[in-house]
């Protein structure tokens, strides 16, 4: 930091701890988006006792943490989050330096715009034969569970486009139920996250069996790709493709690390999608207007026939609505960073070692950057307005060079999986409220998303 930026930073502004404490426990959601609201959008410093992260909401500061500076604000391992993160996911994409490096170099032709294009055929056609499955318990008025639903036609479509059926779909369940147990067992943690890895905490022996279901999965399949050289000769797959994979000075990456690209590369390409569409159900019926043009634009662009990949360009609404779910909604909802060294952040200073958290849960949801923040209303990603609008006011997948690899990805594959259930069903729910998002690692809903399936021809009589 120059002199002159010392000169000028001041001290941030402080949440103290008698007034953060309590609202944190009642509404840590609400609670983040009001400290951040009473602050402005400035630079806020809340007080947690032996934690005391500063919040950063305003897009240019987000930039400025996430790209612009990204160097000094690092995935430290021994910060908020990461630290229990990397007790899954271990060294990898996950991680900084070098070996973040070779696994991007690694995974990132993967999901080129070019490559993921590619995949839509594959993707239409696994989402139209798992969506099918449910005619059974349409055709009968059974309830399902729209979030199961969701992971099992996700993971169909994921397992055999990207990992090329070496996971099924059974056992891609299985470690999608791994991974829900993962993401509430390390709230506790979340909390507290100045306690020490060595002290025994609710939820770790949960966190422990978890992890070692996804072991027990995914580990012989990945040493059996290591044995076969990655199936060289025919296998471009996530789990072919790390199999092959070599770090920085040209030598083969260990068994650990492909396992843990693996598990990275399969919570990325599935989580989002999932989580994200369990809450379009009830949003859908509480506005009934956003229902009537989804519905429309489907009717009109795919009919009932399968979806080609010219068609999801012509699903703009949809893809608008996708968009503001993602807003109110996104899955890796909190961003923690540490400082390497000291900066200056909006005018104030940010030592080194200091907790940093960014929030596009919070920043989406201010009223400080959104107009009606808390009204569902894709229209604000029409175009010229969405284009008036700061690069990180809506950033859903982060940014800078830890972006997420699949955001791509997720927008084709919401767009398929979205018009594929349209243009075969209408809905009814059997709760109309809309789910409270729980606080966890990864955002989802605090309850079941519960409905009722009605055959479109009959819904329309």
């Amino acid at each position: 930091m120059s002199t002159v930026q010392e000169i000028a930073a001041r001290k941030a502004g402080t949440v103290g701890f008698h007034r953060a404490v309590p609202r944190l426990a009642r509404d840590p959601l609400g609670a983040l988006v009001g400290f951040a609201e009473q602050a402005g959008g400035e630079v806020v410093r809340v007080n947690l006792g032996a934690f005391r992260p500063y919040l950063v909401s305003n897009p240019a500061h987000v930039q400025h943490v996430l790209r612009d500076n990204a160097a000094n604000f690092t995935r430290d391992g021994k910060g908020m989050l990461w630290r229990s993160v990397k007790r899954l996911f271990g060294e990898g994409i996950l991680a900084e330096g070098q070996v973040w490096a070779a696994s991007r170099n690694t995974l990132q032709p993967l999901f080129t715009a070019k490559r993921v294009d590619a995949l839509v055929d594959g993707l239409a056609a696994a989402v139209h034969e798992s969506v099918a499955r449910l005619d059974e318990p349409a055709r009968a008025g059974t309830v399902v569970d729209m979030g199961t639903e969701l992971s099992t036609i996700v993971c169909g479509a994921i397992m055999r486009v990207l990992f090329a059926d070496k996971v099924t779909v059974p056992e891609a369940l299985r470690i999608v139920e791994a991974q829900n147990t993962i993401a509430t067992a390390i709230v506790f943690r979340l909390v507290v996250p100045f306690v020490p890895n060595a002290v025994p905490m609710p939820g770790d022996r949960p966190f422990r069996d978890a992890v070692q279901q996804i072991d027990d999965i995914l580990l012989p399949i990945v040493r059996t790709a290591r044995e076969r050289g990655g199936d060289g000769n025919d296998g471009d797959d996530i789990i072919s493709t790390l199999a092959r994979a070599v770090d920085a000075e040209g030598r083969p990456i260990d068994e650990r690390q492909a396992r843990n690209d693996t598990v990275a590369m399969f919570a990325t390409t599935t989580e989002t999608t999932f989580g994200v569409l369990t809450w379009l159900w009830p949003i859908l019926q509480a506005h009934p207007h956003v229902a009537e043009r989804l519905y429309e634009e489907v009717d009109r662009v795919v009919g009932d026939g399968p979806i080609t990949r010219a068609q999801l360009g012509e699903l703009t609404y949809t893809k608008m609505v996708l968009e503001e779910l993602l807003r109110l909604y996104p899955v890796g909802w909190l961003i923690p960073r540490v400082s390497v060294a000291d900066d200056v952040v909006g005018g104030v200073h940010i030592p080194a070692g200091s907790d940093l958290l960014a929030s596009p849960y919070i920043t989406q949801r201010m009223a400080t950057f959104w107009d009606r923040p808390d009204e569902f209303d894709p229209d604000r990603f029409a175009s010229p307005r969405a284009e008036r609008r700061h690069r990180y006011a809506h950033y859903p997948f982060g940014g800078g060079p830890h972006q997420c690899l699949g955001q791509y990805l997720f927008y084709l594959e919401a767009q398929l999986i979205v018009a594929t259930i349209l243009s075969r069903f209408r809905f009814r729910l059997a709760d109309p409220a809309i789910p409270e998002p729980q606080v966890a690692a990864s955002l989802r809903p605090k309850t079941k998303v519960e409905l009722t399936l009605l055959p479109r021809d009959r819904a329309l009589i």
